[in-house]
């Protein structure tokens, strides 16, 4: 099966850089897959993501980025190279709540994932069975409301010892500490249940229907040290009336929710979104 090197490019906005890059690309006899660019005009910042067929160049991934490092330098880049040979991993968090969990499994086995899963964490035992029957391995971390500092221990030691790149909190309803936000900063997802930056914080959806809002929502989106505000990869709504319930909003939101957040990380895992301050750039 053929693989990819991905390139992604944030840089200040100038002319050439299209220029210089696919032609540097080309000097090496590369064939370029799919081209994407940007150029934000309120920041002059320019955002770019190449997909190069690996086999057409005449250098691994390590060659290719000494290669590109001068180009980088010359354009003042912030850059990433990823070679799809090398399978994400992916750890997947979860609470009680089955259905973001239910619904990327599903998808990983039908491999509309691109990624491994090494294990599956929770701070209950619920999702055991489900996750074991998939032939992944479950960590049951409980977390004590007095003291939840050696449970985030257990969990950064996991992550650790798979060597996870992404975090995916799947409804995990747990804040995660400050210091293993940072440590991971840009590869933690998470599916909040609203339409962000509206109804933060817990039970969203009866905050919605105290409001009688006319549209639910669900936001996938990376997570920070400020509760519910990091960058947005990808939301998506549902219209509700003044028949529906809260349970209602609950249930409709449900659906909403797991297609958001399988969404925002096939984006994430196929390296389409570029963080840029607290927004991304997301080349779907």
């Amino acid at each position: 099966m053929s693989h990819y090197y991905r390139l992604l490019v944030s840089c200040p906005d100038r002319v050439g850089i299209v220029a210089r890059v696919s032609g540097f690309i080309a000097s090496q006899g590369g064939s370029i897959t799919e081209a994407n660019q940007h150029s934000d005009l309120a920041t002059g910042r320019f955002f770019m993501r190449y997909e190069i067929l690996a086999d057409s160049v005449g250098l691994d991934a390590d060659a290719f980025r000494r290669a590109f490092a001068p180009i980088a330098e010359d354009f003042t880049m912030e850059w990433t190279l990823t070679d799809t040979a090398k399978r994400p991993r992916v750890v997947l968090m979860v609470s009680r709540e089955s259905h973001c969990l239910v619904d990327l499994l599903y998808r990983w086995t039908a491999g509309e994932l691109d990624c491994d899963i090494p294990c599956v964490i929770s701070n209950h035992e619920d999702m055991r069975a489900l996750v074991e029957w998939h032939g992944i391995p479950y960590h049951h971390v409980p977390v004590e409301a007095d003291d939840k500092s050696a449970a985030f221990a257990q969990v950064e030691r996991l992550v650790e010892e798979v060597e996870a790149d992404t975090l995916v909190l799947a409804r995990y309803m747990q804040i995660l500490p400050p210091g293993l936000c940072e440590r991971h900063a840009g590869r933690v997802i998470n599916i909040h249940h609203s339409f962000l930056p509206s109804f933060v914080g817990a039970k969203p959806y009866h905050q919605a229907y105290e409001r009688g809002v006319k549209l639910i929502g669900a936001t996938c989106h990376y997570v920070t040290q400020e509760l519910d505000a990091g960058p947005i990869i990808e939301q998506d709504i549902h219209r509700v009336s003044h028949c529906h319930t809260a349970d209602d909003l609950v249930r409709f939101g449900r659906d909403v929710e797991k297609t958001v957040l399988a969404r925002g990380l096939r984006w994430h895992l196929q390296d389409r979104v570029l963080i840029h301050g607290n927004k991304t750039v997301v080349f779907a």
